[in-house]
C-alpha cells in the first residue's frame, strides 16, 4: 500500500508515525535513505494529500524535516518559523492538518545552534524581530531549572523551547487538547543535532497499542 493513500492514513495508530519518524531519522543518519521517485510522488498525490505528520520546525535551512525523517511528497505537513515559536496562524495550520486532514502525529522539532535562541539570549531588538524573540525568552529561564543530564544534546534552552511550544499548542488549541486526549493524536518533542543529523526525540506523547504493527515503508 502506497503512503500517500487515505486507506494508510486511516488505517495509521498515532505511535506507528512516530516509528516511521523515528525510522527515517535512523536512515538519515546512516545515509540510508529511500530511494524516492519524485515522478511517481507527484502521480500519487495529485488527486489529494495524506500526510502522516505535522511538523513545527525552525526555518533554518539545515532542518528540513522532509531530509531529516527522510520522506518525500505528500508524506509531512512541514511549519517552518524562526524560533519554532507558536502563534494564531501556525496554530490554525495545525488544526486543519490534525482534524482536516487526519495527521495522526503533531511534532515540535527545534534543532542546536539555533539562531533565533542565540539572539533571545543577547537580547536583540531590531524590527519585528523584536517581538519573535519575546516569545523564546521564557524558554530562556525555564532552560536554567533543568540539568543538561537530561539531555541527548547540549542546548537546553532548545529543550525548554520545544516544551514551551508544545505546551502552548495545547493551552490555546482546544482541537488540538480534545483530540490527544481522545488518543486521535499523538504529540512528539524533539532536537535537531545539526553536528551529526541525530534527533533527540525527548518527549513521546504516543500511546503504543498491543495490537500496533511496527510500520517498515520502502
Amino acid at each position: 500500500m502506497r503512503k500517500h493513500s487515505k486507506e494508510f492514513l486511516q488505517g495509521l495508530t498515532p505511535y506507528q508515525g512516530y516509528e516511521l519518524l523515528v525510522e527515517g531519522n535512523k536512515r538519515f543518519i546512516n545515509n540510508l535513505n529511500s530511494d524516492h521517485d519524485h515522478l511517481e510522488m507527484i502521480n500519487e498525490t495529485r488527486e489529494g494529500q495524506y500526510p502522516f505528520a505535522v511538523i513545527l520546525s525552525c526555518m533554518d535551512s539545515r532542518t528540513s524535516v522532509e531530509l531529516i525523517f527522510d520522506q518525500g511528497l505528500g508524506d509531512l505537513f512541514s511549519i517552518r518559523v524562526a524560533g519554532n515559536i507558536v502563534n494564531d496562524d501556525i496554530l490554525a495550520s495545525i488544526e486543519y492538518a490534525v482534524k482536516y486532514v487526519g495527521s495522526k502525529v503533531l511534532m515540535v522539532l527545534g534543532h542546536t545552534e539555533c539562531g533565533a535562541i542565540k539572539s533571545a539570549k543577547q537580547g536583540v531588538k531590531d524590527g519585528h524581530i523584536t517581538n519573535l524573540l519575546k516569545r523564546i525568552e521564557p524558554s530562556i529561564s525555564k532552560a536554567l531549572l533543568k540539568e543538561e543530564k537530561d539531555h541527548l544534546f547540549h542546548d537546553s534552552v532548545a529543550y525548554a523551547n520545544v516544551e514551551n511550544s508544545l505546551e502552548e499548542i495545547l493551552t490555546r488549541s482546544t482541537i488540538v487538547k480534545e483530540m490527544f486526549a481522545k488518543g486521535e493524536i499523538g504529540l512528539v518533542g524533539g532536537v535537531y543535532n545539526i553536528e551529526n543529523g541525530q534527533v533527540d526525540f525527548f518527549k513521546n506523547l504516543t500511546k503504543r497499542k498491543k495490537e500496533d504493527k511496527k510500520m517498515v515503508i520502502i
